[in-house]
């Protein structure tokens, strides 16, 4: 739910051929409009991958997820975690979210307000009214904003600075840019979507951490 304020274009120059450079090649050295083309092309490949997975796999890949999520957060205890409603074979840690209620803590999903700006935090729980929201994604029906203590964003692609790849909206980097109060930025997506980089732009931000189907206690 990083977005890259990436806007769609067309362009007369030759296909971007930057996922056969070295991966120590980095953003300075690159031209943005190759950048945007080099995104948009990995993004749909990644999202085309994750869709592969039979759904059974997703969900045990998920569960794995939650459990490095556990090990990571540790007590939850009036603690506000933003987390998302999964969209397009990203895992589903909704059960997640449930625990992190019934453990103490409070949760929230993050809403679109509007292109161009951050995204409003607004408390939820299982059972209380959804309206569609952006891309039909449904998001809490009412309440005030919240400042989350802690943020669970899905990704479409990680590289190993933890920089993220998502949707092409810039709406996390945005938001974590502007909240007055910097939360735990935890990344969370399948092994398949490591990256050696995102070639990341000036207005990238990175995750504090990544957790994969592949945690180990």
């Amino acid at each position: 739910m990083s977005d890259d304020e990436d806007s769609p274009a067309q362009y007369a120059s030759p296909p971007c051929f930057m996922h056969e450079l070295d991966p120590a090649f980095r953003s300075p050295l690159a031209d943005a409009p190759d950048v945007r083309r080099w995104r948009k092309a990995e993004r749909e490949r990644r999202t085309q991958s994750r869709l592969a997975f039979p759904a059974d796999a997703r969900a045990a890949m998920s569960a794995r997820i939650a459990e490095g999520l556990d090990a990571a957060v540790g007590d939850v205890t009036g603690l506000m975690v933003s987390l998302y409603w999964p969209f397009r074979g990203e895992p589903d840690l909704r059960n997640w979210m449930a625990s992190v209620n019934e453990r103490g803590g409070r949760t929230a999903l993050p809403v679109v307000v509007e292109k161009g700006q951050p995204l409003v935090f607004r408390a939820w729980k299982a059972g209380e009214p959804l309206l569609k929201g952006v891309w039909n994604i449904p998001v809490p029906a009412e309440g005030a904003p919240v400042l989350p203590d802690i943020v669970v964003s899905p990704v479409v692609g990680i590289d190993r600075d933890n920089y993220r790849l998502g949707y092409g909206g810039g709406f996390y980097d945005r938001t974590l840019a502007a909240i007055p109060r910097k939360p735990l930025v935890i990344g969370v997506g399948y092994e398949l979507q490591r990256i050696p980089t995102i070639y990341p732009q000036p207005y990238d931000i990175p995750m504090d951490r990544f957790i994969s189907e592949a945690f180990h206690p």
